[in-house]
């Protein structure tokens, strides 16, 4: 979210009496009220002429407020008017502009961060792209990460499911590469290649920061959320 020169946006809302350490990664929903882990919430922010928008990159200086709702719910928030209840109370004020498409906005904002990741990602060589070069490091237990494209074909899918269970030796587990919440045309337009169906990560480190933002993207738009080796899991409800 960018802000006017020289204005500033309203320090971020306390979610909870205590203090936080950086070992406890939580923060509160000021829609449920409950409180999750932070890299499946997202957090919002309000200039300084009172526009909620999304702050996906949580750069946006100032008070920030956190949802944890998926789309739908933040629908609903909307049309109830319990999101501006719940954000008068955090930015103790009433005088808010919340967008009709904050929901779209939100979803725009969570895609483009993810998918800047994985540019960046290959940009310093780290992304393996190809479905040959994919199954190669997959049978040879060399990959962090495998992810398919939504629109990607079940025979393709199953060709390196099926490496990159021989690689982890764990054939028979049923275990899949995550499905993205992309299509080719998407991820093909965002790393400026031809028909990117299947994408993956040697490197754990790099793993990991490509998943940060793909939770919350998933998340958010009520999917199964990846576990920490890149499997699928059931959300919890």
């Amino acid at each position: 979210m960018r802000t006017p020169p020289n204005e500033r946006l309203t320090p971020d809302i306390a979610d909870t009496p205590r203090a936080r350490t950086a070992s406890e990664p939580e923060r509160r929903c000021v829609i449920s009220g409950e409180t999750a882990l932070r890299e499946t919430l997202v957090r919002l922010a309000v200039s300084p002429v009172g526009l909620v928008l999304p702050d996906a990159q949580e750069k946006a200086p100032g008070r920030g407020a956190w949802i944890g709702v998926d789309r739908a719910g933040l629908e609903q928030a909307i049309a109830s008017g319990k999101l501006k209840g719940g954000l008068s109370r955090a930015f103790k004020t009433g005088d808010l502009d919340i967008p009709d498409n904050l929901p779209q906005l939100v979803e725009d904002a969570l895609t483009r961060v993810f998918l800047d990741r994985l540019g960046l990602e290959m940009r310093v060589g780290h992304l393996i792209l190809g479905t040959q070069r994919i199954a190669e490091h997959a049978r040879g237990g060399a990959l962090a990460l495998l992810c398919h494209a939504s629109d990607a074909s079940e025979d393709g899918r199953k060709k390196l499911d099926q490496a990159w269970r021989v690689g982890r030796e764990t054939e028979g587990s049923g275990e899949r590469g995550l499905e993205l919440p992309l299509d080719r045309n998407a991820l093909s337009v965002a790393l400026g290649r031809d028909n990117v169906v299947h994408l993956a990560l040697a490197d754990d480190a790099a793993a990991d920061r490509v998943l940060k933002p793909l939770t919350r993207l998933m998340h958010f738009l009520g999917q199964d959320l990846p576990a920490a080796d890149g499997r699928a899991i059931a959300r919890a409800e």
